[in-house]
């Protein structure tokens, strides 16, 4: 990567004459000076457009915690760090100051270290530049140009593999569904079974699914599968997952004859292999959870676009997930009259759309270890309708807990199911009488705290759009008598948006509850818009205290913000953290 900097560049001059100025006044410490240097490298990151460069970077590596000054990372996945930047200031032995950092742990495939007046490069554990930079531009750049150029072999076939697959993946999807068209016609184990599993889908989640649907999910289950096995190194998977064993009776009547699972993703085999490979450079587990999100949102991309915009395919940044966690964690504390916390026994916490199970898996490093087996059995909930990240969460989520106590439990606290449903009082059947019980156990849990990412419809732009939502009664209802009602708007078809929905679902779930709190990062357009107005009236009456950051970032509204670099999950609408408290009596 050319940086493409030369002495006279602003940044460069601007670098040298901060720089002097800072420490002729006599703040020279490293707090104050980092900045001028973390400017060149902003700029030099721009040139590429699929890196990022942040400051304060977090990473984990074989369950340590590091911190580092800045570090440059693949903007799609943010576990691929192609360069770490450590700055010192002049008072520091920098020789001493790499040694204890390398004794730390602190990687060494390509980590610069930096003082106003020289840089010392490391590159697969050699030293490879060390020059003096007070007076000499030319050795600024040239070091900066050795930094920004290396890549590991692995992360470059990555970045075009992962490219690669989303498109390569929607054309093999489209085959494969076909194949399977095919087969209905004439493999009567397949009819038998697909219509079993069909039927279980009709009442599990939602009564008109169509034969595409149950198809995308069975296509879903065969491109994904091999990955859950050789990234994570999990060949049980299929027989622990309770929801994969009734998938996979519908794909063994598949292949009884002539269909072969090999043979067929044969043409995927070279993509597999790179992912595979670039995943075996994480050593860490968080790592590989980052990784393999980025697979998810990148395969629902390419395969299955208008699941991805009905449901909200979108990945929570993980400074979101963390912020909101401890938000609710100092609320339960300072919020009611008997001191709470994520750990407390009394505290059954859900997140309603799980996703890949990012907010889940950061709960979990969160519960003190004397609660943790407890709440990981019987007070943690979670619901997800999509196949392949109610996959991805329920690995992720038993890796956590085995990660902290080295013993493997099954998550049972996970349920495929569309949460708006779970406010109906009839009893169904839900793909199978495990599934069924877990809902069953979470409609009568306690739910003290509901946290999560709600979907939303970022492609759907009218009502005549054909990704319209499923309607759900009890929640439509709610909104259409509360929301709906009292509100001024003529046009009230925004209120249909799901996140809304997840807002009307919450409250009525919180219903019977004299306490408890909601964290959602939703899209922000209900805070002025005036379709919204009767929404904001009841969340104001029906919470006791309501704390809203708007975070902004809605591109198509704001002509000034171009592309999505203006939004935090680098999407066009708006959005905003919102936790609301209830609390009616002492507990």
């Amino acid at each position: 990567m050319d940086c493409g900097l030369k002495p006279e560049h602003k940044v460069i001059k601007s670098f040298y004459e901060e720089t002097t100025a800072a420490i002729l006044q006599g703040h020279d410490n490293e707090g104050n000076l980092s900045n001028y240097f973390a400017n060149i490298l902003q700029h030099c990151v721009k040139k590429n457009p699929n890196r990022e460069f942040r400051t304060q970077f977090e990473y984990i590596e074989n369950k340590k915690r590091l911190v580092f000054d800045g570090a440059i990372f693949n903007k799609f996945n943010d576990s691929m760090v192609y360069g770490i930047w450590e700055a010192k200031d002049l008072k520091d032995n920098l020789e001493k100051e790499v040694d204890s950092k390398f004794k730390k742990g602190y990687p060494k495939d390509n980590i610069l270290f930096q003082t106003p007046h020289r840089l010392m490069l490391f590159q697969n554990g050699d030293l490879c530049f060390d020059k003096n930079i007070k007076d000499s531009p030319t050795n600024l750049i040239d070091g900066l140009e050795i930094f920004f150029n290396y890549s590991k072999p692995a992360y470059e076939d990555w970045e075009k593999a992962s490219i690669a697959f989303k498109e390569k993946v929607e054309g093999l999807g489209k085959g494969l569904i076909e194949h399977i068209h095919q087969e209905l016609q004439k493999n009567k184990a397949f009819i038998k079974a697909f219509e079993d599993f069909k039927t279980l889908c009709q009442q599990s989640i939602n009564p008109s699914i169509s034969n595409n649907l149950v198809m995308e999910m069975l296509a879903q289950h065969l491109l994904t599968e091999r990955l859950f096995r050789n990234v994570f190194n999990n060949s049980d998977f299929v027989n622990r997952n309770i929801i994969a064993r009734e998938i996979e009776k519908v794909i063994s009547a598949l292949i009884s004859t002539s269909f072969n699972r090999e043979h067929f993703l044969k043409d995927l085999d070279h993509y597999y292999e790179t992912i595979e490979m670039a995943a075996k450079t994480f050593k860490d587990f968080h790592r590989k959870q980052s990784f393999l999100n980025n697979i998810y949102e990148r395969f629902f991309q390419g395969f299955a676009i208008k699941t991805a915009d009905k449901h909200g395919i979108v990945y929570t940044p993980q400074p979101i997930v963390e912020f909101m966690i401890n938000s609710v964690e100092h609320l339960l504390t300072t919020s009611f009259e008997k001191k709470l916390s994520l750990s407390s026994p009394n505290v059954h916490i859900l997140d309603p759309f799980v996703g890949t199970g990012n907010f889940m898996v950061h709960i979990l490093n969160k519960i003190d270890s004397f609660h943790l087996k407890e709440k990981y059995q019987h007070q943690l909930h979670c619901n997800e309708i999509n196949l392949l990240p109610y996959y991805i969460a329920t690995i992720n989520i038993e890796h956590a807990y085995f990660e902290r106590t080295n013993e493997y439990l099954p998550f049972e606290g996970i349920c495929l199911v569309d949460t708006f449903e779970t406010l109906d009082s009839a009893q169904i059947q839900l793909f199978n009488s495990e599934n069924t019980e877990r809902v069953k156990k979470q409609k009568v849990a306690p739910i003290f705290v509901i946290i999560g990412n709600p979907p939303y419809n970022a492609g759907q732009q009218n009502e005549n759009d054909n990704n319209k939502n499923k309607p759900h009664k009890v929640v439509d209802d709610f909104v259409r008598a509360n929301y709906a009602k009292t509100s001024k708007a003529t046009n009230k078809n925004a209120l249909s948006d799901p996140y809304v929905k997840a807002f009307a679902w919450a409250t009525k779930r919180l219903e019977k509850q004299d306490n408890g709190i909601v964290a959602f990062v939703s899209n922000n357009s209900f805070l002025e818009s005036i379709a919204f107005d009767g929404m904001r009236k009841h969340l104001n009456d029906n919470f006791t205290n309501l704390y809203i950051l708007d975070l902004g970032g809605n591109v198509r509204k704001n002509p000034k913000l171009s592309g999505t670099t203006h939004n935090v999950f680098g999407i066009q609408v708006g959005v905003s953290v919102v936790i609301l408290v209830k609390k009616r009596q002492e507990i």
